[in-house]
């Protein structure tokens, strides 16, 4: 494969960069294994300090980081600064809490008077971490922040369209301060992983990306012994209920669907609307995606980026003439798009039930809308999917929100809001959209050892 900056509003291949080698890997592997015996035993307060200059310089370089996002990959740049940010609170996050969240933890034995039990988090080695184009800052924080201040070492292979990205991000961390070898991103060849996975150093595997690449990443790890979480792709409910603020509603329907040009996996990918309110929804919903203005990422007034790549351009439009095919109904919203760039116009396609189509991610501004009778009809379309990311319902009734969100096949759901990423909340699915989480505590201690220690009176039965 060919790690390449490619702009995606100019089309214009701007810098390559070659795969690592045997060698480099190698050599990244011992440096990796050799800051790990130090950092496991470095104290929480020097993890801290360090995880804390790490978002000072995120907050300080903010708009540096921002373009180059929005060079490599198109975001908008308002959002580009937004990821940056967000990011930095991550980091700022585990500064806080990290050692909180890997306290021993006192275990309420059976007969207390035997002895006392412990349950101590310690760190496992060297974390590889594959990860995607979309965030490119973000999704590095998110699995790097935590798994660092745990006392674990990062390798790190990143999306090959944002390698500019991957490299200034393991140079912020060295610029704050962190050791050699302890977070290093490498140029890795699909072919690079099962020899990194196989490395006895290795402790485990976590990837952000496609289904497709969660079973094969997940396969080597398998055939490793090594645990691996997968977060993977996403077609979120967005349920509308009969009592919902029709208005309000669909502004955030609008800017669920697509922010980052919908290229998210907890977009609000499907629009599930009941009957009573259904037409209003759809003109208000319409009207709101016609007011986005598609042009150059970095003027303010775009509101509608392009695509990340002309390849995910064509994938989406295969996936529209699959629905299509299948008979599909495709109304084009708003005016039309760039020529050039990887723009695509936004869509709302209708009349998927029963059909194959329903169950794919489009992976860009093309909305799926479903009518529904009642709100357990809204349930079961919710659940008809094969994955289960995040969703969200929409009603002025809060414990009714509660009652449906509880009954929706997710990981994540949101009551009056799109799925929100945010550093306090933890991340991740079930069904198709993978295994494990991210953030908060359920992050940090993926991948460490609960050892259990048990400090038994010599004179207590066996």
């Amino acid at each position: 494969m060919m790690y390449a900056t490619t702009n995606p509003y100019t089309g214009e291949q701007l810098k390559t960069f070659p795969d690592a080698t045997d060698a480099q890997i190698d050599q990244a592997l011992s440096a990796g294994h050799k800051a790990f015996l130090t950092w496991r035993k470095t104290d929480f307060a020097e993890r801290a300090r360090l995880m804390t200059a790490v978002a000072t310089l995120l907050r300080q370089e903010c708009d540096t980081h921002a373009r180059l996002i929005t060079l490599e990959m198109g975001k908008l740049f308002a959002e580009a600064q937004a990821e940056v940010i967000l990011a930095a609170e991550i980091f700022e996050y585990y500064a806080r809490y990290a050692q909180v969240l890997l306290n021993p933890q006192h275990l309420p034995v059976a007969t207390p008077q035997e002895g006392h039990a412990w349950l101590v988090a310690q760190p496992l080695g060297i974390l590889f971490a594959v990860e995607p184009w979309n965030f490119p800052y973000y999704q590095l924080a998110r699995i790097s922040a935590p798994q660092l201040s745990a006392g674990n070492v990062m390798l790190v292979k990143h999306s090959s369209n944002v390698p500019q990205c991957a490299a200034a991000f393991e140079a912020l961390l060295q610029k704050a301060g962190l050791p050699a070898g302890l977070y290093q991103n490498l140029y890795l060849n699909h072919g690079s992983i099962e020899k990194v996975l196989n490395d006895p150093r290795v402790c485990g595997v976590a990837l952000t990306g496609s289904e497709r690449a969660g079973r094969i990443v997940g396969g080597i790890a398998g055939n490793a012994g090594k645990k691996a979480t997968l977060e993977l792709g996403g077609a979120d409910a967005f349920i509308v209920l009969d009592d919902a603020d029709v208005e309000k509603t669909a502004r955030w329907a609008a800017f669920g669907r697509h922010w980052n040009a919908g290229q998210v996996c907890v977009s609000s990918k499907r629009l599930i609307v009941m009957d009573g309110i259904y037409d209003r929804f759809v003109a208000a919903y319409k009207a709101e995606v016609a007011k986005l203005k598609a042009g150059d990422p970095m003027d303010p007034a775009t509101t509608l980026a392009p695509l990340s790549s002309q390849k995910a351009k064509k994938t989406l439009q295969a996936q529209v003439d699959q629905a299509v095919a299948e008979g599909a109904t495709v109304e084009p919203i708003g005016s039309p798009v760039p020529e050039k760039g990887a723009f695509f116009r936004p869509l709302l396609m209708s009349g998927l039930e029963g059909k194959e189509a329903r169950h794919l991610e489009f992976f860009g501004p093309v909305t799926q809308i479903y009518r529904v009778a009642t709100e357990q009809e809204a349930i079961e379309r919710a659940n008809d999917s094969p994955y289960g990311l995040g969703g969200s319902v929409f009603t002025r009734d809060t414990v009714r929100g509660v009652r449906v969100a509880n009954q929706v096949e997710t990981g994540m759901m949101f009551v009056n809001h799109p799925t929100m990423v945010k550093a306090d909340l933890p991340f991740g699915g079930i069904k198709g959209s993978g295994f494990g989480r991210e953030l908060i505590g359920l992050g940090i201690n993926e991948f460490v050892n609960h050892k259990l220690i048990d400090v038994v009176d010599i004179d207590a039965p066996f």
